[in-house]
């Protein structure tokens, strides 16, 4: 008994700890955010862009994690990196699916921004912007996964409680400068020298599909699951971003929110990743079992999703709101920033705790792999409520 409370303990400390690391980390992100706020003033249809690439590259990053867990759990891991290897297989499949949502990402948010006539530039521009930050800011990512999952297999700790956390935050911190930078440049090009990288750009993502249609096994049922996903997931991100560019101007004027923003959906997103992983995993061991109403097992997640949110919250706006008063930056004060992020954030989680386990009761119920789908819901899922969250709790508490 007292053998498996500190067995338990431990694993939730392992979660905290990995969340602390990520709290701070993906306040940097939120910084930098506020520090490039004209940026994203100067170039229309960005911020709608911003959500979906910065997040689904945390999400295909997490699903990356969640399935070597999955694979360690069940004994099924190895370091190989051949083709039709665990490893091997699931690395190969995460550079196609970047290159392929990107794309889709960058087409998504020209058209979102044409239907509600909101100001974007071409959509060659953002379409190669979202597939150079893709590329780009994948393979960072990647490498970061591949370490972490490394290092875990080695020294036998839980990668569902550390990878979600990691991968996430790792997405927010290293996408976001990256897009800025891919940002930058594409517009610096020539319009010409921009047609033919666009015209490259499509022959990459053709030359991904070909390569994923000849690979039947391994390769392409993670693809195919992935994208079937990640797809319509990708309008969530576009809508969240639409959210965040109607009310742009009020965000640059107190900008200490586009500073908690980053910080805000990254670390709930963590938080669900931790519970997404936790819950496939303990369905593919069968200690867990995906009946209608969830069981105490998955009650007790739940009731640590709330504390990691409880506590990592307040931090947060502290953060944020230190930062903005160092860079002289306008703030409500942090009795006000701390009840906005927790009003938003307990509504967020009671959300993604119900999506969380219909996702992975549902997948798994059908034949298919809950470890495909639960982080990639959960963080989409966060991008849009948190995003509509957060700003309808500005509106009605300042």
């Amino acid at each position: 008994m007292e053998q498996g409370i500190f067995s338990r303990s431990r694993l939730i400390l392992t979660g905290l700890g990995a969340l602390l690391v990520s709290a701070v980390i993906s306040s940097i992100a939120g910084i930098y955010l506020g520090s490039v706020r004209e940026v994203l003033a100067l170039i229309p249809g960005l911020m709608v862009l911003l959500p979906s690439i910065i997040h689904i590259r945390g999400s295909i990053a997490g699903v990356f994690a969640s399935r070597l867990s999955s694979a360690m759990h069940l004994g099924e891991f190895s370091i190989d990196f051949e083709e039709g290897s665990v490893l091997g297989d699931n690395i190969r499949a995460s550079f196609v699916i970047t290159i392929l949502i990107a794309l889709v990402i960058g087409i998504f948010s020209y058209a979102a921004s044409r239907i509600f006539d909101s100001p974007v530039i071409s959509v060659t521009d953002l379409v190669l912007i979202s597939v150079v930050t893709g590329i780009v800011a994948g393979a960072v990512v990647t490498a970061i996964t591949l370490l972490i999952a490394l290092a875990s297999y080695r020294y036998g700790l839980d990668l569902d409680m550390i990878g979600a956390p990691t991968v996430t935050t790792s997405g927010d911190i290293i996408t976001l400068p990256i897009l800025v930078l891919s940002a930058t440049f594409v517009m610096l090009l020539s319009p010409a020298m921009r047609l033919v990288l666009g015209g490259i750009t499509v022959a990459i993502a053709v030359a991904a599909v070909i390569y994923t249609l000849h690979r039947p096994e391994g390769i392409g049922p993670i693809v195919r699951e992935n994208l079937f996903l990640l797809i319509p997931l990708s309008v969530l991100g576009t809508l969240a971003g639409l959210t965040y560019s109607f009310s742009l101007d009020a965000l640059v004027a107190i900008a200490v929110f586009l500073i908690l923003i980053p910080p805000f959906t990254g670390c709930l997103g963590s938080i669900g990743g931790i519970l997404g992983s936790r819950l496939s995993t303990g369905m593919h061991t069968g200690e867990l079992n995906p009946s209608f109403l969830p069981e105490r097992g998955v009650v007790h997640h739940f009731i640590i999703s709330y504390l990691y949110t409880l506590i990592l919250l307040p931090l947060l706006a502290l953060i944020a709101h230190g930062a903005a008063v160092l860079m002289g930056l306008n703030s409500p004060g942090l009795g006000m920033l701390v009840i906005i992020s927790l009003a938003a954030g307990l509504v967020v989680m009671t959300l993604v705790n119900g999506v969380a386990y219909v996702t992975a009761s549902l997948s798994f119920r059908y034949g298919l792999d809950p470890d495909n789908f639960g982080i990639p819901v959960i963080t989409s899922l966060i991008d849009l409520i948190g995003a509509a969250a957060l700003v309808t709790a500005i509106g009605l508490l300042l």
